[in-house]
């Protein structure tokens, strides 16, 4: 499977963002998908988390509350959306895919995007 991001952008603080996770080559719907950010200096941390088996999700501290991992419906497609949007959110945020949800944990055997870049500025 291959994973494109797209849907970053710049942002003004309290904005909205809506990320997207398409995949080609494989139904997504075999995987486990996190989404991942890393911002300048700062190593990669786990954002958010959807399984593939029961659908259970997962959320960072930091955007528990603010964001919605969710499947598309046929479209082969997960989706972050991301609101009330702080400075500390800017980062390159990647998706990737596991087999389950604690290869995600443990970013072993994970296929990754190639990012797509959030600046949250006024």
């Amino acid at each position: 499977v291959q994973l494109v991001e797209s849907g970053g952008g710049l942002v003004q603080p309290g904005g909205s963002l809506r990320l997207s996770c398409a995949a080609s080559g494989r139904p997504l719907d075999n995987y486990a998908i996190g989404w991942f950010r890393q911002a300048p200096g700062k190593e990669r941390e786990g954002v958010s988390f959807i399984g593939n088996s029961d659908g259970h999700t997962y959320y960072a501290d930091s955007v528990k509350g603010r964001s919605t991992i969710d499947r598309g419906e046929a479209d082969n497609t997960v989706y972050l959306q991301m609101n009330s949007l702080e400075p500390e959110d800017t980062a390159i945020y990647y998706c990737a895919a596991g087999s389950t949800l604690n290869t995600l944990v443990s970013r072993q055997g994970l296929i990754w995007g190639r990012g797509t870049q959030v600046i949250v500025s006024s």
